[in-house]
């Protein structure tokens, strides 16, 4: 079992550069939002193209729902650019030179004898403030979540921790009204 990498914990606040060198921390990404981590195998795997391939919709959706989408790879900052150029992506993608993220959760792949970077993949939803609330394990393509898994898991995450997921219930209503009173000037 991945090191963890399990739902209630805190994923780590990794600061990586993407594929321009620019430095990113993981929360900063995040802010408020719930986040989509993958945690790819690498730029060499056709599997990892295909389902990069897949997350373009999700991500068109991410854009209107308060949802942020990152791709850590196990590679050099030109690889990296390579997976993202290839797929069409324009999400963030880091690069993860050092193998913090494979040393931290233990997730190398020890069945791949061709490429000494390779991770398991994972696809790990976090809820504000880098929280775990849900991991894939992608070793078989088929572990995968689709964007209607995501969609689906992160419906049930919003509708657990904001108090407004449903606007027509009355508390909903009287926290939205004292709020906007606190704020209304004097």
């Amino acid at each position: 079992m991945s090191k963890g990498l399990q739902p209630g914990m805190t994923f780590p606040d990794f600061v990586l550069r993407d594929e321009n060198g620019m430095r990113h921390r993981l929360s900063d990404l995040q802010g408020d939002d719930v986040m989509v981590v993958m945690l790819s195998r690498g730029e060499h795997c056709p599997r990892e193209r295909m389902h990069h391939r897949e997350m373009l919709r999700f991500h068109e959706w991410c854009s209107v729902a308060f949802t942020q989408l990152v791709s850590i790879l196990p590679n050099s900052l030109h690889d990296t650019y390579k997976l993202k150029i290839s797929t069409g992506a324009n999400w963030t993608f880091l690069a993860d030179e050092r193998g913090e993220a494979r040393s931290s959760f233990q997730i190398d792949e020890y069945t791949d004898d061709h490429h000494d970077n390779a991770v398991v993949p994972h696809t790990v939803i976090l809820a504000p403030g880098l929280q775990i609330a849900k991991v894939y394990v992608g070793y078989w393509f088929w572990g995968r979540p689709s964007p209607e898994q995501l969609w689906a898991d992160i419906g049930d995450l919003l509708r657990r921790i904001k108090a407004d997921f449903d606007p027509t219930v009355p508390e909903a209503r009287q926290a939205w009204e004292r709020a906007h009173a606190a704020a209304a000037p004097a």
